[in-house]
Parts: structure tokens; C-alpha cells; sequence
């Protein structure tokens, strides 16, 4: 229920959405010194350097590859999880997929349904080394990254399609440029961000990020590459949505050190796989 209310207000906010950044000076705050609120309490955690490599906003390309820390430890196959395959088809029995991610692309799928789109098909998935390894040597130059070099190999990134023709003029492709922010998802490969990716553009392939760095993205039309930019240059933003406030910390990370985050807040924590990691708290939970 908090999510829905927290897209519906992305959504009527649409018009004013903005990015802040939140303090001047904190381009040199780093372990445990961020912005506090008055009278907030705070714990301490520790943050490791192998956090790194591990998270939702991992960045996978040509100059940075998947760490084993990095590959998602829920991956299942989809079809011997009938209850997750519902909504929309497998290419075949052989697709991969980290649990928890495939979950909210069921319920995205769901939410298509209501549009009366409904002719989605996973393509691919989570694919192992050797699996990325073969499809690079069989695939034109250039089409099917190395292993270790693709982000199928995190768990995160899946080929969507539609059962009825090509994404770029399919109702499904349509439906998920303009809608799948709101379940975390990026269209990883744009046709106009082709010089920053070094991708060609690829209308099926999504990627998880999860919310509200999806919103952030769609927002600015940002690729993840300059989003994750974005975060190292401003260290602090905040996302304003009706009233309550998303906070984002980036923090350079060469040792362990610690960081200080709310008590009563939610948060996540995800590497970016080039030397930092992002801090995300989420806003105070509702009264029960």
C-alpha cells in the first residue's frame, strides 16, 4: 500500500518533480558524517570495501566487470517457479532470473494488463560466465559482450520481448519506456545515449535499479552511467515527493568505514562498482 501511495504521488508530482542537492559542503563528508535532522536518533554501520561490488546500482560495461560479490544470490529458474511465471511466457524452460527481481516484473506485467498489454515474453535472464561466454563467441562482433562484462550476469538485467512482434513498435515496448520506472526498472540501452553506454540501442534489454533512482533516471533522462555521475559530483541529493523526502549520500570507499543513518528510516546501500557506495534512506515508515 505505501508504494502504490508513493507512485501515485510520483505521479501527480510529475509536473515538479525535482532533484535538490542538499548541502553545499558535502562533497567532503564521507564515513558517518551526513546531513542530521534535530532531535533524530542515529545508529552506526559499518560499511566494508567489498560493498562495492554488491547492489542494485552496480555499474557493468566495458571497463567495469561483475565481481562474484556482485551476482545475485536468489537466482532461481523460472520455470520450476510456476508461481512467479504468470502474466507473461519463458522463450524457454532455461530462463533465469534473481527471485526478488522477477517478483516486481510480475507485478509490473499485472500492472500492464490493466492497459490491455499483455503479450510479454522473457528472452533472457541471469546467465552464467560460461553461458556469456559462448553466446560472445557465436553472436556478431560487438553484440554479446564477454563474460563478466554483461549485466546478465549480475541477475538484475533481463531481454524482454513481446509474443506478437519487434519491442521497438510492440504495445509492450511502448508501454515499458513510458511505465516501467515505476517498478524500479531502466531501459538500460537507449538509441540516443548509444556514445555514452558504448551500446548499440536495444529496446528489449531492462535493467533493475530499483526505486527512486528509476524515477530519478526517467526524470532527467539520465543512463545509468551519468546518473551514477551525477551522484559522485552533488555526494547528497534529495528526492521532495508530496511532502516527504528520499535522501541519496554517494561515498568514495578505499577502507572500512562507518556511516551514520536513522533509526526509525529504512535504507539501502548499494555499491557502484568503480570505488563507492550509495546510501538511500527512505522516509520515515507510516504509523501503523
Amino acid at each position: 500500500m505505501k508504494k502504490r501511495v508513493f507512485l501515485l504521488a510520483i505521479l501527480l508530482l510529475c509536473g515538479y518533480f525535482a532533484v535538490q542537492q542538499i548541502a553545499q559542503g558535502g562533497q567532503k563528508k564521507l564515513g558517518g558524517q551526513l546531513d542530521k535532522t534535530p532531535n533524530e536518533e542515529y545508529r552506526t554501520i559499518k560499511v566494508t570495501k567489498d560493498q562495492i561490488y554488491q547492489g542494485n546500482l552496480l555499474l557493468v560495461n566495458k571497463e567495469y566487470p561483475v565481481h562474484e560479490e556482485g551476482i545475485k544470490s536468489d537466482v532461481v529458474r523460472l520455470s520450476k517457479k510456476k508461481g512467479l511465471v504468470q502474466g507473461y511466457r519463458l522463450l524457454d524452460d532455461s530462463i533465469q532470473m534473481s527471485e526478488s527481481v522477477v517478483k516486481v516484473f510480475k507485478e509490473m506485467v499485472q500492472a500492464a494488463h490493466q492497459d490491455n498489454v499483455s503479450n510479454f515474453i522473457i528472452n533472457s535472464g541471469f546467465r552464467s560466465m560460461e553461458e556469456q561466454e559462448q553466446l560472445h563467441h557465436e553472436m556478431a562482433e560487438g553484440v554479446a559482450m564477454p563474460a563478466g562484462f554483461s549485466e546478465h550476469n549480475l541477475g538484475l538485467a533481463l531481454d524482454i520481448g513481446s509474443a506478437k512482434t519487434k519491442m521497438e513498435r510492440a504495445p509492450e515496448g511502448k508501454w515499458l519506456e513510458k511505465n516501467g520506472w515505476k517498478y524500479g526498472f531502466i531501459l538500460r540501452y537507449p538509441k540516443d545515449k548509444t556514445e555514452i553506454t558504448g551500446t548499440m540501442s536495444e529496446p528489449w534489454h531492462y535493467r533493475y535499479v530499483g526505486l527512486p533512482h528509476s524515477a530519478i533516471i526517467k526524470r532527467n533522462n539520465f543512463s545509468l552511467e551519468e546518473y551514477l555521475a551525477y551522484l559522485r559530483e552533488q555526494k547528497q541529493i534529495a528526492v521532495p515527493i508530496d511532502g516527504e523526502t528520499y535522501k541519496i549520500y554517494y561515498y568514495p570507499i578505499s577502507k572500512e568505514t562507518t556511516i551514520d543513518v536513522p533509526i526509525h528510516n529504512d535504507y539501502q546501500i548499494s555499491g557502484d562498482n568503480m570505488g563507492g557506495v550509495i546510501v538511500t534512506i527512505f522516509p520515515d515508515k507510516l504509523e501503523e
